[in-house]
């Protein structure tokens, strides 16, 4: 009886004190999923509020505060949504701090130099300003983009392509990796950016002449470590083929080039940024259009809101870039997704 009534008595205050942790962390998770909403409030106080310094020009609109009104309209729309669904609320929960600083750094960005111009006005314009250069060069930015975007394509394809078939060659022929390799080694890590003059000098075109730059960027990384993962692939995988009967070029597409899928990546991942610092490079060299074009420009007209504009889309386009390339190689080598963790 003793047993009974000190458990019925107990049972209550387990459920209070779970109560309470219940309580406690909704509260801490109201709290994580406000900071970026209270972030951005406070850099729009700080834009309406804080007068703005007589050195820096005016724009035509308050483009920061508009930048945070979207923002607070779109992560509103991720907020309601996590109602409905628990992984998207952990995504934003892990999310917010960031985004709450990065609202916070807009904000001490904006109070240097628009509000208290503490730094050269000159070089270092105002938020708004540079927001205000993608709605007045629309049409120029997207012409910049088209060309970029169509050059490193084309370039991309044909030096990935090379690349791996090269790497191949290389690790299934003796005679190959005998002759070429030593040749390949040591004309591979000159800087494509070296070879401008000379390519200047063959192709006819400053276009033909970057893409035979940046796909010599992308070749070589691609065939150095695609030539590396194949000759490391573990012996017994064709031992195992060749036994069951598959052919030469079956041991290559379907045992060769997938056992060596994360050098070969590796590659592509390296020759995929060294392809964007030659792009940028080649354009500033000659060309008629482009991301580095436009930006080599405007500085020459010391447009520095434009540059920074420039270097803005660079960077974005960059990392949409190699997000789209992570998502292929998640896709294609899904079976090593939690090996290493």
């Amino acid at each position: 009886m003793e047993k009974i009534s000190n458990g019925a008595l107990a049972a209550p205050l387990i459920g209070q004190v779970k109560e309470k942790e219940m309580t406690k962390t909704n509260w801490k998770e109201w709290f994580e999923l406000a900071i970026p909403l209270i972030s951005a409030g406070i850099t729009i106080a700080a834009d309406q509020l804080v007068k703005r310094n007589i050195r820096q020009n005016h724009v035509s609109h308050d483009w920061l505060t508009w930048l945070m009104v979207l923002a607070i309209v779109v992560y509103g729309v991720f907020l309601a949504w996590s109602f409905a669904s628990e992984d998207v609320k952990k995504r934003i929960i892990y999310g917010a701090p960031f985004y709450a600083v990065l609202f916070q750094l807009l904000n001490g960005l904006n109070l240097v130099t628009a509000k208290f111009a503490l730094i050269p006005v000159i070089y270092f314009p105002a938020p708004d300003r540079i927001f205000q250069v993608f709605f007045s060069d629309t049409k120029v930015l997207l012409s910049c983009i088209a060309y970029s975007y169509s050059l490193l394509a084309i370039s991309w394809v044909l030096g990935v392509a090379l690349g791996i078939a090269t790497g191949a060659w290389l690790g299934f022929s003796r005679k190959a990796s005998y002759w070429l390799w030593p040749f390949i080694r040591a004309i591979g890590p000159i800087p494509p950016v070296a070879w401008i003059p000379l390519a200047l000098v063959i192709f006819p075109t400053m276009y033909s002449g970057s893409v035979f730059l940046l796909v010599l960027s992308i070749w070589f990384p691609t065939a150095s470590l695609t030539f590396s993962g194949i000759v490391n692939v573990n012996k017994s995988y064709f031992e195992v083929a060749e036994t069951l009967g598959a052919s030469k070029w079956y041991q290559v597409f379907h045992v060769a080039i997938p056992a060596a899928m994360p050098d070969i990546f590796m590659g592509v991942f390296t020759g995929t940024c060294l392809s964007f610092v030659v792009l940028i490079t080649a354009e500033m060299m000659g060309a008629k259009y482009g991301l580095g074009w436009y930006v080599n420009w405007q500085k020459e007209m010391m447009a520095y809101s434009n540059v920074y504009a420039g270097l803005i889309l660079i960077a974005g386009s960059f990392c949409l870039f190699m997000s789209l390339l992570m998502r292929l190689k998640e896709h294609l080598m899904v079976w090593q997704k939690g090996v290493i963790r």
